[in-house]
């Protein structure tokens, strides 16, 4: 019984070798080529542009000035 134990242990590291080793020669058998295209597009994105990144985090931080000042009670 432990005999059949241990076989199927060897018999179950073997198999993963085995199929590790094929996956590496699947790897290693990938095509090398790369194709890399970068585009740039002048005004395609507005949000892309940095000004309105500035001008929006103006305007978030007027809106939550005028909403904490006005929040407070006068008695």
């Amino acid at each position: 019984m432990k005999s059949l134990k241990k076989i199927s242990e060897h018999l179950k590291y073997s198999l993963a070798f085995v199929m590790l080793c094929m996956m590496q020669t699947i790897s290693f058998a990938q095509d090398k080529k790369v194709d890399v295209n970068i585009t740039t597009d002048k005004g395609g994105n507005w949000y892309a542009q940095p000004w309105v990144w500035i001008v929006g985090g103006a305007v978030f931080l007027l809106l939550l000035v005028a909403l904490m000042r006005g929040n407070s009670n006068k008695d």
